[in-house]
């Protein structure tokens, strides 16, 4: 059984006492833990500067009848989705991909959350970070904890569920998309949103000498700067415009970016 000073001795041996990091997990490799998802939020408290986890809400998402060329949607084609979408608000919780320990850290007392109807993140200690988020620009907290010299921490988990790729598409020119979702008593258009995931632990190879790796029994806890990511990323994108697109036939977002070089 896991309690709180093993954890924080695992947590402890990243050395990232003095910096802000974004944190993608998976608890169930761990086993039984002492307060669960609680102890371990408590650990890395304990451990880190400021700490930022994705809380997004894809169920608030709607498609319109109509909308841009090679968005990756089937406008018109999601009226029983539609129906079933829920209006944002800040205590919607995260959706149930972000893992039980993103759900913790919403709900802690001392955490703040944006207020993107789509893409919101959480953080404690991490109000600048979630400043930069706006509407526009959903991506932002990944940008500022850049300039704060933040990390990536994942926890049981690989770089399908890392979030800062996302980014490192952005910043390497890789399309981004137009969403809609329910705010309020209104739709709200989301532009400069991300694509798909499935593809990106591809990377891994690249990024395996920058990371940081903790065993903790049958479970890991990996690490790795998010400026050194960031540039592997876009170098690899530059180079191949293709690179870390899965290879789903069916992917609407990957098919989006192949068919703009398809028709070069």
């Amino acid at each position: 059984m896991l309690d709180y000073p093993e954890l924080k001795r695992y947590f402890d041996a990243l050395n990232l006492a003095d910096k802000p990091v974004i944190v993608h997990a998976s608890l169930k490799p761990f086993g039984y833990i002492r307060d669960g998802a609680d102890g371990v939020l408590r650990a890395m408290l304990g451990s880190f500067q400021s700490i930022v986890m994705p809380t997004f809400t894809y169920w608030t998402m709607v498609t319109p009848n109509v909308g841009p060329a090679n968005n990756a949607m089937r406008y018109g084609k999601e009226e029983t989705l539609n129906k079933q979408a829920a209006s944002f608000r800040n205590d919607l919780p995260a959706d149930s991909m972000m893992g039980i320990l993103s759900e913790a850290l919403r709900n802690h007392p001392m955490a703040a959350r944006t207020s993107h109807p789509i893409f919101s993140f959480a953080g404690i200690n991490a109000q600048s970070i979630l400043d930069a988020q706006t509407l526009f620009d959903p991506l932002a907290p990944i940008a500022m904890l850049t300039d704060q010299d933040g990390w990536v921490v994942l926890i049981n988990t690989d770089h399908t569920s890392n979030t800062s790729i996302h980014y490192a598409e952005k910043l390497a020119d890789r399309k981004q998309f137009t969403r809609w979702a329910l705010t309020g008593d209104r739709v709200a258009e989301c532009p400069s949103c991300p694509g798909d995931s499935s593809g990106f632990q591809a990377l891994q190879p690249y990024i395996q000498p920058d990371v940081f790796r903790v065993e903790a029994g049958k479970a890991s806890i990996e690490a790795m700067p998010l400026k050194r990511l960031l540039d592997i990323t876009i170098h690899l994108i530059k180079t191949d415009p293709l690179a870390l697109l899965c290879e789903r036939t069916d992917c609407l977002e990957c098919n989006a970016v192949r068919a703009i070089y398809a028709v070069g």
